[in-house]
């Protein structure tokens, strides 16, 4: 799915959500069916949160069975968890099954197929590649001490995440009598298996062909369940699918990092339009809508700190280069601040969960362009004096058409103004405009200026020609 669709699929469910609200998203249910469930791409809050409201809605219908089908590259540490939580403490049995043919339960996927009480493969699927993954500085040099001691740091981190996902995922493979030992291998050096490697070694029980199959397979066959013993009954059921209602379905638009990210700029944008130009109205509305999105989704998602500082700095600074030019000191330092603080933004390598590299590249340039061009252009306009209206009298000279005391007119511009004064005026004199009140302006004489001493002064020239 594309970038855009993404952005029109959220704009759609967020219009759409009183119409949602008042159906019900799981009709016509019945007692005591199969429920399908369905994982398809990276493992993340919007699929934890899926899975717990479909297992809720399983418990209500007394469903004889929960069926997981799984096709995904991995996902988030903390959202695999919460499904795991689901599985191992649910009352009705689960069955995890990697289906269709090609499809893959890598990393996050294998943790929850172990989880299962039934772990089922398609011919040509596989799973593993276990071993968690997260960003991390770069490797110093063995050369110098101090950067042998962060080394030495960062290893032992690693060891101790690696250390608890090995002691977890063998918990979960003990639990239900599978191989431990090649659980651990998954872990510390991301090995995988195919479907029919997998079954030879005891990771998985089943391999079937499709959903019919397992369901054969598995009917009368005896699990644990909470620790007590259960022969599972799947003939004649109703299998039941549940899809991911609104509620999920946005959650997964805005918990992608790629629209967390441009949701997070166009509130930034739209604020501080709305700061710059106040009375808009829009810009203001929809930046802190976009804005509270993107807090929302960042909360749910992996965030370094110090990428989300160095983004809001390098826009301080474009911010800067627009009203204070710097020759590109400020403007530049901002544009790196911002790519790099968008590089470092989420804190995972989690499959899925990284920000599309060309849309920071587009952003920055376009944030570049936004504040250092468009808002400086929009700050000078806004400098430069008034050259039309009311205003644009202020400071300019107007003639006296009549004698007057305190109130009368002047021209200026070829235009009869109202005008009010001080000081005694006489016809032809020349006087500055200073305020105005309403319509009248306020004016005071020029000095050195006095139309009937120019006049008679003209006239007695002409006579002594």
């Amino acid at each position: 799915m594309t970038l855009i669709t993404r952005i029109l699929s959220a704009i759609i469910l967020l219009t759409s959500c009183p119409l949602f609200l008042s159906s019900n998203v799981y009709a016509n249910p019945v007692d005591n069916p199969i429920i399908q469930l369905s994982i398809d791409g990276a493992i993340g809050p919007a699929t934890s949160d899926y899975i717990e409201r479909a297992f809720a809605r399983a418990r209500q219908q007394n469903a004889s069975l929960i069926i997981i089908r799984i096709d995904t590259p991995g996902g988030l540490d903390s959202a695999m968890r919460k499904i795991i939580r689901e599985i191992t403490n649910s009352s009705i049995p689960v069955a995890s099954y990697v289906s269709p043919t090609g499809a893959r339960a890598a990393s996050a996927g294998t943790y929850i197929l172990l989880a299962s009480h039934i772990a089922a493969m398609t011919p040509s699927t596989n799973l593993g590649a276990a071993t968690p993954v997260k960003i991390g500085g770069g490797l110093p040099s063995p050369s110098d001490p101090d950067k042998k001691a962060g080394q030495d740091n960062d290893s032992a981190m690693k060891n101790k995440i690696i250390n608890d996902a090995v002691a977890y995922i063998r918990g979960l493979a003990a639990l239900h009598g599978r191989n431990q030992d090649w659980a651990e291998k998954a872990v510390r050096e991301g090995d995988s298996l195919t479907a029919n490697d997998a079954l030879k070694l005891n990771v998985i029980d089943i391999i079937a062909t499709d959903m019919g199959d397992l369901l054969k397979q598995i009917h009368g066959r005896e699990i644990k369940v909470l620790g007590k013993k259960r022969t599972l009954e799947t003939t004649g059921l109703p299998i039941q699918q549940l899809e991911p209602d609104w509620r999920s379905r946005f959650l997964n638009v805005i918990t992608n990092p790629n629209i967390a990210y441009i949701l997070m700029l166009i509130g930034i944008y739209g604020l501080i339009l709305e700061f710059s130009n106040p009375g808009a109205i829009i810009p203001g509305t929809v930046g802190s809508i976009c804005l509270l999105l993107a807090l929302y989704s960042f909360q749910l998602l992996p965030i370094n700190y110090a990428g989300m500082a160095l983004i809001l700095l390098g826009v301080a600074l474009m911010v800067g280069e627009a009203y204070e030019p710097s020759f590109g000191i400020l403007g530049i330092g901002g544009v790196i601040a911002f790519i790099i603080g968008s590089i470092i933004l989420m804190d995972t390598k989690a499959p899925g969960f990284g920000i599309d590299i060309s849309v920071i590249v587009t952003f920055s340039l376009t944030s570049a362009l936004v504040f250092i061009f468009v808002v400086g252009m929009a700050i000078k306009a806004r400098r430069r004096p008034v050259v039309s209206g009311l205003e644009e009298l202020i400071g300019s000279e107007a003639v006296v058409i009549n004698d007057f005391n305190q109130t009368g007119t002047v021209s200026i511009h070829s235009e009869t103004w109202r005008a009010q004064t001080d000081l005694p005026v006489q016809k032809g004199q020349k006087v500055k405009v200073m305020g105005s009140k309403g319509l009248t302006l306020q004016v005071e004489p020029i000095p050195h200026s006095s139309g009937k001493t120019t006049q008679s002064t003209s006239s007695d020239k002409e006579n002594e020609s």
